[in-house]
């Protein structure tokens, strides 16, 4: 992936050593429309450095295609994804999902109507410059198509902006995501909201994108 990715990592200083995730980290909520919510916690990956190394390292990064319309095109970031039974890539990670699961569970299993319920599966994202990026969507593959759901993503190395904007058209809401910070996606953001990382001109290094969701939610 070559050396810019790989000395990335030195342009951050280590946290201190209080575990993977900040417990007295603040969080803050916006509350949009049509009953969908944004949580933002800045910062919230104590061991963001570390993690964001062994990531870049580690993880079997994948080059996908996608059919668009009568050609084929490669899709602007490298990925992987870790089912259920799958073992996440670093222990923070799985130190990551235990405090959301946490802290979410209400929420989880208000959502599902079946009791308790954890967040599931991870999906991982490489932006490797300002040219990658995802375009305008919202995760309505499975059960989100009809019912509320949580997806949080833990962002990692340089700052890329998350749009949000109300689906079907309206005024855009942008949260900058920094080095360890956490959003998190609620009610139902997935289904009348999208969100996008646009590409930027800025002269701007990798980013990773940790995205925890529950079972049946794509």
């Amino acid at each position: 992936m070559g050396d810019r990715l790989a000395l990335q990592g030195s342009l951050f200083d280590d946290g201190p050593a209080e575990g993977a995730v900040r417990t007295r980290a603040s969080f803050r909520r916006d509350y949009l429309t049509r009953g969908a919510w944004v949580d933002v916690c800045p910062g919230w990956l104590a061991s963001a450095d570390e993690t964001y190394r062994a990531l870049l390292r580690d993880v079997p990064w994948q080059a996908e295609q996608r059919q668009m319309w009568d050609t084929v095109v490669d899709v602007p970031r490298l990925l992987c994804f870790y089912g259920e039974d799958d073992p996440l890539p670093h222990d923070s990670l799985v130190e990551a999902k235990a405090a959301l699961d946490t802290r979410y569970a209400a929420t989880l299993g208000r959502y599902a109507g079946s009791g308790p319920e954890q967040f599931a599966t991870a999906g991982l994202c490489l932006y490797r410059d300002g040219r990658d990026s995802v375009a305008w969507h919202g995760d309505r593959i499975g059960r989100s198509r009809t019912i509320d759901t949580l997806v949080a993503i833990v962002s990692l190395g340089s700052r890329r902006d998350l749009m949000l904007r109300p689906r079907g058209g309206g005024t855009s809401r942008r949260y900058p995501l920094g080095h360890g910070d956490l959003v998190v996606m609620g009610g139902s953001a997935q289904r009348t909201w999208e969100h996008c990382v646009p590409k930027t001109a800025r002269d701007v290094g990798p980013r990773i994108s940790v995205q925890f969701r529950p079972r049946g939610v794509r």
